[in-house]
């Protein structure tokens, strides 16, 4: 066959299911906050992430070149009735190293632990609180 007759472009008439899908990537997660500029902040300056984007009301925060973001979102900007979103977020960071360590940094800067810094059979944890109260998982890396 040649290499014109093998290729297979949007004309493809391949049933849907036949046809291999665009696996979708992950891009961003938001976090319902009162103020961006302090969230942003704390997120940056205490936490350690990155500012990724800051554009109006798209703020985001997270490892450069790492891809996913958390979106520091303000619903008072498109919503009158928007209210903050406090406790477990469901977000959970990965922290290298000496996790010990690492939160006792965290801890130095003024990060707010709502759960310490805990061993269990799988690894250790830990859940910080924004100044909004949202709660953020932090996880060891392995």
């Amino acid at each position: 066959m040649s290499a014109e007759k093998s290729h297979r472009g949007p004309s493809d008439r391949r049933s849907p299911s036949a046809r291999r899908p665009s696996r979708p990537n992950f891009r961003s997660v938001a976090v319902v906050v009162s103020d961006r500029t302090r969230s942003q902040d704390w997120y940056t300056q205490r936490l350690g992430l990155d500012l990724i984007a800051s554009d109006d009301h798209w703020v985001a925060v997270g490892r450069k070149g790492e891809g996913g973001a958390i979106h520091l979102c303000r619903t008072l900007d498109y919503d009158p009735s928007g209210a903050l979103e406090p406790g477990n977020s469901g977000i959970a960071l990965g922290l290298a190293g000496d996790f010990e360590a690492a939160c006792a940094v965290l801890r130095e800067r003024g990060v707010d632990f709502s759960q310490p810094p805990t061993k269990k059979p799988w690894g250790w944890y830990a859940c910080v609180r924004d100044p909004d109260g949202n709660e953020i998982w932090l996880v060891a890396d392995r």
